[in-house]
């Protein structure tokens, strides 16, 4: 190690130990037991540090972003590991509870791929509502955290509403309007394992499938029958990947240059005066609202957590359904 690289880790300890007494107390009235405690905070410390579980027996997950300049394989591994016992030692976790992992930008036709066989899971705690997540064997865990205000808000106006959750992933947003007291839930998505964990969270909240369903779909093909049929929602929301290719779907998907076609076929099936909830975490899509049907409200700042720093973590829009 070079005392550079040591005076990183001490510049990285320091702010993790800072974040971590900045945001305990708040994480705990809150009933948070998934959070960020390091958000690329230091510029040459491009990580990533989430806690989860209870504060007793916490596991961290720390991610590597991609650096925007090559560096050696074997001086990068190195430099992962002292980070990753500092961030160990700072906070008082174990290091075999500490997963670490690298974020790439994918390109063309790549995505995220399943890591390994092995699985670490478990339950944590949001909003009073329980999620299953899985530390070791993905990119992503299966609750996607600065979306926790955004389930908040759904939540809170899905009281005898029929809500729709496209792209529905693992179910945390159908979960949220099912407690917030939805008359019925659909989740659509077009993966088996996902759909599959859907079910498990929202059996873990006491939801039943049968008063909430979950479709194995694609999201457009859906949307066109649902319209054909005369089928419509109060509430939707879409919160589609950047881009599928998906050998389930006829078409791949790309946000970018889809996502107008998408919105209007949401509101082909939004009863009138409902409202749907769109977002996105691609920073390359050109918002443009007059290529839209229906007026539309950028609500991102009031969407991003108190313990993201990254303002662009996603952008998110509220658009209203027309009145007849």
């Amino acid at each position: 190690m070079t005392s550079k690289d040591e005076q990183q880790a001490e510049y990285f300890r320091n702010r993790l130990v800072k974040n971590e007494h900045h945001l305990r107390r708040w994480a705990r009235s809150a009933g948070i037991e998934a959070l960020r405690l390091y958000d690329n905070d230091i510029p040459e410390v491009p990580l990533a540090v989430d806690r989860y579980g209870p504060e007793s027996g916490a596991y961290l997950l720390m991610a590597l972003y991609e650096r925007p300049y090559d560096k050696d394989e074997g001086l990068e591994a190195a430099w992962l590991n002292l980070m990753a016992r500092t961030a160990s030692e700072a906070l008082g976790i174990a290091p075999g509870r500490l997963f670490v992992k690298t974020r790439r930008r994918l390109r063309g036709l790549e995505q995220y791929e399943k890591l390994g066989a092995e699985s670490v899971e478990l339950a944590v705690r949001e909003g009073g509502l329980s999620f299953l997540v899985n530390l070791s064997d993905y990119i992503d865990t299966g609750l996607f955290l600065d979306h926790r205000t955004t389930r908040a808000m759904v939540a809170a106006e899905s009281a005898g509403k029929r809500v729709l959750n496209l792209f529905s992933y693992t179910g945390s947003f159908s979960v949220h309007a099912a407690a917030g007291g939805a008359s019925a839930v659909t989740s659509v998505d077009l993966s088996n394992t996902y759909n599959a964990w859907a079910q498990r969270n929202l059996e873990l909240n006491h939801f039943s499938t049968g008063d909430h369903p979950i479709v194995k779909a694609d999201v457009p093909a859906f949307l066109a029958d649902a319209a054909e049929a005369g089928m419509a929602w109060d509430l939707i929301v879409a919160d589609p990947p950047t881009y599928s290719n998906s050998k389930s779907a006829p078409a791949d998907f790309d946000v970018n240059s889809d996502w107008p076609e998408l919105i209007e076929a949401c509101a082909r099936v939004l009863s009138p005066g409902g409202r749907l909830y769109f977002s996105t975490n691609s920073r390359k899509l050109k918002w443009d609202a007059t290529r839209l049907s229906l007026p539309c409200e950028d609500i991102s700042a009031a969407t991003i957590p108190r313990d993201f720093r990254d303002a662009r973590i996603h952008r998110c829009w509220r658009l209203l359904g027309k009145i007849n």
